[in-house]
């Protein structure tokens, strides 16, 4: 019986580098207008009360929010790529011991200095 191979889905790859820019981009624009508005109601609103101090903080720490939020990524969710490889049955079993090998030749070259010939130079 023929064993069942796992093919790989499309849907297990990560998000495309220019798809994830471009939700990064939305993310911090979105926050951005949010931080954009805090600040107009800040301004706007009167008698200052505490909600004028709550769209000033507010405004005051959403740019470093949106930065943080817009860099998390897809990244910070775990996926799981499978290889795309195409996985071949092998027709015959394949043997992965190795037959012993014998102890190999060892050749040893020994040399000597020969002075006779250099008186003749």
């Amino acid at each position: 019986m023929r064993s069942q191979r796992h093919a790989p889905a499309v849907t297990s790859l990560p998000q495309s580098p220019q798809d994830e820019a471009t939700h990064r981009v939305r993310r911090y624009a979105l926050t951005m207008a949010i931080r954009t508005v805090c600040f107009l109601l800040m301004a706007f609103v009167q008698p200052i009360g505490w909600w004028t101090w709550a769209f000033a903080a507010a405004a005051i720490f959403l740019p470093y929010i949106a930065v943080v939020y817009a860099n998390a990524g897809s990244d910070s969710t775990p996926t799981a790529v499978e290889s795309p490889a195409r996985q071949l049955e092998a027709s015959t079993p394949v043997v992965t011991s190795t037959p012993p090998v014998a102890d190999p030749e060892v050749i040893t070259i020994v040399e000597q200095r020969d002075d006779r010939g250099a008186d003749e130079r």
